[in-house]
């Protein structure tokens, strides 16, 4: 015998692939989907026994959308490298000269907990807002091991303080600390001998990134940073060929990293590993658009390949300062070419792969969270359509209606 404590009916759902679904029915119970499929086929107990029934009227129902990438734990802002890069001036030459990221680890560092807490909440709530239920969060901005640990432990307090899901990574390979410059080496064993397993004691991390770039850490190094993540059972992502191609993707795919992200230097090479590995290439138009970028992700070489794409907001104070994920949908489309139903994939099914919880949400299928969006628009495309314009809609998390004000 079925039972539920709410039920939907009439919805216009997607299936892991993006693919619209008419006339469908979902099942909730405590906090997990207990039942889904066409409305002809749902069981009569269901029906007669839900404590509460809501008829969708044909309109969209989502699994909750996933931010997989984002560095929104941080201080301060870089309005003014803004301004230089208007006058001409790159990012990567911004960085040598000690702007950046090493900027933001400046004003992160001396930031108190309260205050990380209080400049980057709002920018959650701001995700929350349009129907993301789950969001990684980065660490970077300390490059040193009580300063990494700040920030891990406000992104953990974010989650508890919005509701929303959050996955932590730490992310101590973002660039060479202040203090190493002139010794990056000395820099990364620092980072694989004294923090990640630090980390791990703390259990702060859920996965562990590296940024591998000519102005961050080298292949070798990367390779070290995943040599001691591996050994630490800790999951593998990866910043990979944003500017060049290193081949850090390839060898990111040896380790079965989760995902790898930026890519618009990745390679048929870099492709077929990622393809071999089932590693997701996590696409960043943000970061794009705002570096002003003339080379895009190789996606008709990803989609042949079967690569799995994600979509996420690169959410950061120097190359992407957004919190709005439904804005990087559109910008996938029109700057990246993917399909409508490849974007909502890459919000929700592909997003949690990405993340390594495709077992647990990204997908409207019985036993996964009860994370759900009811849009008030009949058709997926609308999700795309729309950029800088408010879709009303109302968020579901574990099963309960939740405020998104």
């Amino acid at each position: 015998m079925y039972s539920c404590d709410y039920l939907l009916l009439n919805a216009t759902t997607i299936d892991a692939q993006g693919q619209q679904l008419l006339d469908q029915a979902i099942a909730v119970k405590k906090d997990k989907i207990v039942w889904c499929g066409p409305i002809v086929q749902l069981p009569d107990d269901l029906r007669n026994d839900a404590q509460a029934i809501e008829d969708c009227n044909s309109q969209l129902v989502t699994p909750g959308l996933i931010d997989c990438h984002t560095h929104l734990v941080y201080a301060g802002n870089r309005a003014t490298e803004f301004k230089l890069k208007l006058e001409g001036v790159g990012y990567a030459e911004i960085a040598k000269s000690g702007g950046g990221i090493l900027s933001t680890v400046k004003q992160t560092r001396a930031a108190s907990e309260e205050a990380l807490i209080e400049q980057s909440l709002p920018r959650i709530l701001a995700l929350k807002n349009e129907g993301v239920t789950t969001v990684e969060i980065k660490s970077g901005y300390g490059l040193d091991l009580l300063n990494e640990i700040k920030m891990l432990q406000v992104a953990r307090r974010l989650g508890e303080l919005s509701g929303v899901r959050v996955q932590t990574t730490f992310l101590g390979a973002h660039t060479i600390g202040p203090e190493f410059q002139d010794n990056s080496q000395v820099y990364v064993d620092l980072v694989c001998e004294k923090m990640m397993p630090a980390i791990k004691e703390m259990a702060l991390a859920d996965a562990v990134d590296v940024f591998c770039e000519s102005i961050a850490f080298s292949l070798a190094q990367a390779e070290q940073v995943f040599l001691k993540a591996q050994e630490l059972e800790f999951p593998i992502k990866c910043h990979a060929e944003q500017l060049s191609n290193l081949g850090a993707s390839a060898l990111a795919a040896q380790f079965k990293a989760l995902s790898c992200d930026h890519l618009e230097f990745l390679n048929a090479a870099g492709v077929s590993a990622l393809a071999e590995a089932s590693t997701v290439a996590v696409l960043l138009p943000g970061a794009y658009y705002f570096l002003k970028e003339k080379k895009t992700p190789p996606v008709d070489l990803l989609r042949a390949a079967g690569v799995g794409m994600a979509i996420a907001t690169d959410s950061n104070p120097g190359s992407s300062p957004t919190t709005s994920l439904l804005l990087m949908m559109s910008m996938a489309c029109q700057f990246f070419s993917l399909t409508v139903p490849e974007v909502l994939s890459a919000v929700t099914f592909q997003a949690a792969r990405a993340l390594g919880i495709s077992e647990e949400t990204g997908s409207i299928d019985k036993g996964k969270a009860a994370d759900l969006v009811l849009w008030q628009v009949d058709d997926a495309a609308a999700l795309c359509y729309y950029f800088g314009q408010p879709i009303p809609h109302k968020t579901m998390i574990a099963g309960k209606w939740v405020s998104t004000n």
